[in-house]
């Protein structure tokens, strides 16, 4: 499973051996057979159980190849004097000219990583590794040998054949790809960037049989600080063994060993097994098959005569590949296997046998939201459910990511500072995460895009799966189709706000013209943002228009969007206002009109106060032909991003509101005395204020004599333009004088951006091209409010 953060969403690397392949049992040491001239190796219980050779290729996972090693049998053995040796698949080169020598001891079912050469692409960093080396591996074909010796062997298996004697030194191989030194009847797989060697059975299993031991699987690197993990004493079970028919033939002899414990038993009455470390035998009916590549590598199975404790789960995970034993849901399964907590789901790993004998049926239990106070998932976890009553789409963050969405019974969640009334305690209990039962990252198929891709505030009924943990999380994992019914549709213009002079305030989202910063990364890129914010200003169609997050770069990046939107509208239909004072931070605040509508008065003013980080932009204007005036300023204040440049009451003071709430209260006093000592008539203050409705800074500026025009005329189901954390709320304000209240004939957020996925964007990482569209949905990650007047006086 994986550990989810906010604060850093994109680590999932080495959280999981999803490649890790099961095995019945441990075959009696053997001779070990290698082509293609066949020679005796002493058998040893230090086996390699993985090999990876692509680190630091395009498309890796780590930056470096790795070897890990693992001691599969019932005593510690010691590796000093041992080396790790490497030559090429089928070349001349010799074991010994590449050479890494070993330390330490390995316990049983301990494993041992060996970090080895990096690659030129920097990617993930592995675990910490036991033993620092340099060999540098093929990430598709090579020969690795275990050595019981710092002397390297002066054959290759190949072009030099090993004599028995250096044979004998010999406690492991592996010949993948093309290899021609192999131990068995053929190689390993052949790899690549994305792809490990990996032992099945966690490395238990050895048949001296490089292709049947082992299969190309997502590297998941293991070291000494792993969970040990002792290879059981059962029989080998002809289950072990791949079946080339997807529904296996009941076996009759490991059918007739019962189970000697019931999954509650298992999973017991708390969030941890009392069983942890224990081999057990247990029996249930597949409920979620999640096996295949890039899944989970395991299925879930539930126990068909539950027992009557309702605070013990009846279901459970079993770690175990298809490969290992393929499965579907409804088969009746009895599985041997070691109890284990991994990140914090109760599961069976590693896996020593699966046996299907026969079928069975079980029924989702229906389980309605929202969950008891105090209550959690945990009696439920690994149990088939089903949620019968409509759930709301509330989050999509992680949609593309990971395949994740966040639903809620009772409609949508905002955040506690933006509204009153709002209970954060029974919000997250009629939440759930459901979670599309994969470890890929950025799926080349991403879930709940056909016929549409899903928006916030959209609906399901009857979401059925198995409610799993992972990440930090209880989530579902569905096992039937999610239908997503567009019950918040699109709106393709802004709703009616009246009036003869229209006024916008968009956050675009750093609007860069300098590419590689901190807006597009290339010109293809840069171009698909421009066209979504032409898109989005022409569909707001407003006379005057105030920008954030627009590049401080003179008037370059200001000018290329008034030139691309003219070219869309009108040639001269909007100017640009040039900021007298716009600060030295990256952005700053702008604002654009139309002449034909509107036309400035006075000059352009701002602040040089340093309590703005971004200087306010402010200008009065009329309507062309005179009349009643109107100005208008242009803010974004302080983020609530907490930095160590946070202190004293700038710290998060733990009210919701975040980090540098001080600061942003100075800056809306700030605000209020620009009007004051500006004698500003008929203020209407806009922009990204990075306060919630009701945060400190709003009061302060409602306090003031402002009046916040969203809570006035947009109704509160729809008041918001900002998605964080899964909850809904509004950071984007227009707030007018007293006088100009009078004036103001609507207001309403345009939802073009907080309720679409960040897949849509203009980004070309990892968003599938297909959906990319030169719309204004998804141009940004705020909406954008529009607001109508009607100014007395002044002919057009």
């Amino acid at each position: 499973m994986r550990a989810l953060s906010r604060a850093c969403p994109d680590d999932r690397s080495g959280l999981r051996a999803v490649a890790v392949l099961a095995a019945a049992g441990l075959l009696a040491a053997g001779v070990a057979v290698m082509s293609p001239s066949p020679a005796s190796a002493e058998p040893g219980d230090v086996v390699i159980s993985q090999v990876y050779g692509g680190g630091g290729n395009s498309g890796a996972p780590y930056t470096n190849d790795y070897v890990e090693l693992f001691n599969r049998g019932s005593a510690a053995i010691s590796l000093d004097g041992w080396s790790l040796q490497y030559t090429s698949a089928t070349g001349t080169g010799l074991f010994g000219s590449q050479k890494q020598n070993l330390s330490g001891a390995l316990a049983p079912g301990q494993y041992h990583l060996v970090q080895l050469s990096a690659g030129s692409t920097p990617s993930g960093a592995l675990p910490a590794p036991d033993t620092v080396g340099t060999l540098s591996l093929s990430g598709t074909a090579g020969k690795v040998a275990l050595v019981r010796s710092a002397t390297g062997l002066a054959c290759n298996g190949g072009s030099s054949p090993c004599a028995p004697e250096q044979t004998a030194q010999i406690a492991d191989l592996v010949g993948y790809g093309t290899a021609n030194y192999f131990e068995g009847t053929a190689a390993a797989p052949g790899l690549s960037n994305a792809t490990a060697a990996v032992r099945a059975g966690g490395g238990c299993a050895d048949t001296d049989d490089n292709a049947a031991d082992f299969a190309a699987g997502t590297p998941a690197p293991r070291n000494t600080a792993t969970p040990p993990a002792p290879c059981g004493a059962v029989s080998p079970s002809p289950s072990a063994t791949p079946s080339p028919s997807p529904s296996p033939t009941p076996t009759a002899d490991p059918c007739e060993v019962p189970a000697n414990r019931q999954i509650a038993e298992v999973q017991g009455s708390a969030d941890a097994s009392p069983l942890v470390g224990q081999t057990v035998r247990v029996e249930g009916i597949v409920t979620g098959d999640f096996q295949e590549t890039g899944q989970q590598s395991g299925f879930y199975f539930q126990d068909a005569t539950p027992d009557a404790d309702p605070a013990t789960s009846d279901g459970l995970f079993a770690f175990a590949r298809a490969t290992f034993k393929d499965v579907r849901a409804g088969d009746r399964v009895l599985v041997t296997g070691r109890v284990t907590e991994f990140n914090g789901l109760t599961e069976l790993s590693p896996v020593t046998a699966v046996d299907v004998c026969g079928t069975g049926t079980i029924t989702p239990k229906a389980y309605d939201l929202p969950r008891a106070a105090g209550a959690t998932f945990e009696p439920y976890e690994g149990v088939l459910v089903t949620f019968p009553e409509p759930l709301t789409v509330t989050d999509h963050y992680n949609l593309g990511r990971f395949g994740e969405v966040t639903v809620a019974a009772g409609g949508r969640r905002f955040q506690p500072t933006d509204r009153p009334g709002v209970d954060a305690a029974l919000d997250a209990r009629r939440s759930l995460l459901i979670d599309d039962g994969s470890n890929t990252e950025n799926p080349a198929t991403i879930p709940y895009t056909s016929p549409e891709v899903v928006r916030l505030g959209d609906t399901a009924k009857g979401v059925t799966g198995v409610l799993s943990y992972g990440f930090g999380a209880y989530r579902l994992e569905p096992t039937k189709p999610i239908t997503f019914t567009r019950t918040n549709p699109r709106k393709p213009a802004p709703a009616p706000v009246g009036g003869n002079v229209r006024v916008a305030s968009l956050n675009t989202l750093n609007w860069f013209t300098t590419l590689d910063s901190r807006g597009a990364d290339t010109a293809e890129e840069q171009q698909r943002q421009l066209k979504k914010i032409v898109a989005t200003l022409k569909g707001l169609d407003a006379d005057v228009v105030g920008l954030m997050e627009v590049e401080n770069n003179g008037r370059t990046a200001l000018d290329a969007l008034v030139a691309a939107l003219n070219a869309e509208v009108g040639a001269g239909t909007y100017a640009a206002l040039t900021h007298p004072y716009p600060g030295t931070d990256l952005i700053h605040v702008a604002a654009i009109y139309k002449p034909a509508r509107v036309r400035p008065v006075g000059e352009t003013l701002s602040s040089t106060d340093p309590v703005f980080r971004r200087p306010p932009l402010i200008q009065t204007f009329r309507r062309t032909g005179g009349g009643q005036p109107f100005t208008l300023l242009v803010n974004h204040f302080k983020s609530k991003g907490c930095d160590e440049e946070a202190t004293g009451g700038d710290t998060d003071q733990g009210d919701g509101q975040g980090c540098y709430n001080a600061e942003r209260v100075r800056q809306a006093k700030a605000v209020l005395g620009l009007i004051g000592s500006m004698d500003l008539p008929n203020p209407l203050v806009i922009g990204d204020l990075n306060a919630y409705g009701e945060e400190d800074p709003i009061g302060t500026l409602e306090a003031g004599g402002l009046t916040s025009l969203s809570k006035r005329f947009v109704p509160a189901a729809q008041r918001y333009s900002y998605l964080f954390d899964g909850l809904s709320g509004e950071l984007d304000h227009a707030m007018a004088g007293k006088q100009l209240v009078k004036r103001v004939t609507g207001a309403t957020i345009w939802h073009v951006n907080a309720d679409e996925p960040r897949i849509l964007d203009y980004n070309l990482e990892f968003n599938p091209p297909s959906l990319y569209r030169p719309d204004a949905f998804r141009s940004s990650d705020h909406d954008p409010l529009l607001i109508g007047l009607d100014l007395p006086g002044g002919k057009h």
